[in-house]
């Protein structure tokens, strides 16, 4: 026989009190395989997918896109064949629960629903590609949203050419970035954005609608800027034989590994060997005492086209050169392609971004709540420098340390600091990666 089951929020972290739901992946009327995904989650820490604990016909959302709710809240209704000894244990579902298919056939078509002028990056990409104006199309995804589908069946039907629209993006996504820095390895990517087109388009304005991973990251700075007293220092370091031994490595390095080695890895070596003669660094705030963590856990700030996160490289300080440069790969590689899990994201002690693989020689990095310090590395640009009272081109980088004032002063941080300019400044040809 029939039943309707709820699908609810899991438990998927310990902290973990409320989720928001970030896109749905199924319609009412669409079949569901038992572990399929049925839609995409955001939690403070990362994306999830939620797979369908049973097989069936999704029946109703309950929960739309950008609303969040608590954990253990149902959130859709499945439809699924159960036996008769199964019906008699299962707790039946609401019985004002049912929705009609022609109701959500209604609703999916409605050009007047609250998602019909919310594109995502795919269905821009696709419409740029094609020259057609989204305004154009009729959506016939959940809330009246634009799909893929949707945009090919209006190209195929020709009306695009008709119509003389242009291109939904005039960015040219293949601009030259210009920067002094010398390891600026590739173009940065240009954030891809929802958009609602503006009621007064001769304005010439544009409407972002703020995504709940946005939203996330808004929360989580204002924290650790209302509740951290920041305080900033830097210092600038000689990479004059780091550049030399990574030039010397890095193409037979790839040819071994088939990763890139990147002088964040180097960085990485150096922080966290300067972390473990300095562990208060280490720690977090606990009101009533300084909590100082015994693992060494390196939150690494990875930027995406709409948003950073900082996943986890776990144990960082068992671990040579050549074993974090496949971790920092591996772990921006899965960043880039969403497929982070919650296990990526726990667990950071200490947060490093790579500021200079965009031009950056000098910032001030918000620290990653609720840890004790955030490091930024940044541009390697060569300058004239003087050595014992004569002129030389080096490669010089600066290093811009956050830190809570509560828990670290300038002495320690002036000290760590110059550690890790010392194990910086220490690599030499003869260096080894393993």
């Amino acid at each position: 026989m029939k039943t309707l089951i709820e699908i609810t929020v899991p438990q998927l972290a310990e902290s973990l009190v409320s989720a928001t739901i970030d896109k749905w992946l199924k319609a009412p009327g669409d079949w569901v395989d038992i572990y399929e995904p049925i839609c995409e989650i955001l939690t403070d820490k990362v994306n999830a997918e939620l797979p369908s604990t049973v097989s069936g016909t999704l029946m109703k959302i309950l929960v739309g896109n950008g609303e969040t709710v608590p954990v253990g809240t149902s959130i859709c209704l499945i439809e699924t064949e159960v036996s008769e000894e199964q019906s008699g244990s299962a707790a039946p579902a609401q019985s004002g629960a049912n929705v009609s298919e022609t109701a959500a056939v209604t609703m999916l078509a409605d050009e007047n629903a609250p998602m019909r002028n919310r594109f995502s990056p795919a269905v821009q990409q696709l419409a740029g590609e094609h020259n057609v104006r989204l305004s154009d199309v009729t959506g016939t995804g959940l809330g009246g949203r634009i799909t893929r589908k949707d945009v090919l069946a209006f190209v195929a039907s020709g009306a695009h050419q008709s119509t003389g629209t242009q291109p939904v993006s005039t960015i040219d996504p293949k601009a030259q970035v210009r920067t002094s820095g010398i390891h600026l390895s590739e173009t940065p990517r240009l954030p891809k954005i929802e958009v609602q087109g503006s009621e007064n388009p001769g304005r010439g304005e544009t409407f972002i609608d703020v995504t709940p991973l946005r939203n996330t990251i808004a929360r989580n700075m204002r924290q650790s800027v209302s509740e951290i007293p920041h305080a900033w220092t830097t210092v600038e370091v000689d990479v004059t034989n780091l550049v030399v031994l990574r030039n010397k490595l890095k193409d037979e390095f790839m040819k071994r590994e088939g990763v890139n080695l990147t002088y964040l890895a180097f960085l990485l070596k150096a922080v966290v060997n300067a972390i473990k003669d300095y562990p208060i660094m280490n720690s977090t705030w606990a009101v009533d005492k300084i909590i100082v963590k015994r693992d060494i856990n390196i939150s690494l700030a990875v930027g995406t086209e709409d948003s950073v996160l900082t996943p986890v490289i776990k144990n960082a300080d068992h671990k040579n050169v050549a074993g974090l440069a496949k971790e920092i790969d591996e772990l921006a590689r899965k960043t880039r392609d969403g497929k982070l899990t919650l296990s990526d994201m726990q667990g950071g002690t200490f947060t490093i971004n790579n500021t200079g693989s965009f031009g950056s020689i000098l910032s001030y990095p918000i620290i990653n709540y609720p840890q004790a310090a955030i490091l930024t590395f940044e541009s390697i640009v060569k300058r004239p420098v003087v050595i014992n009272d004569m002129i030389a081109v080096r490669s010089m980088a600066n290093l811009c340390l956050s830190l809570d004032h509560r828990i670290l002063d300038g002495v320690i941080c002036g000290r760590f600091l110059q550690r890790v300019k010392e194990n910086l400044e220490s690599f030499t040809i003869e260096s080894k990666l393993y």
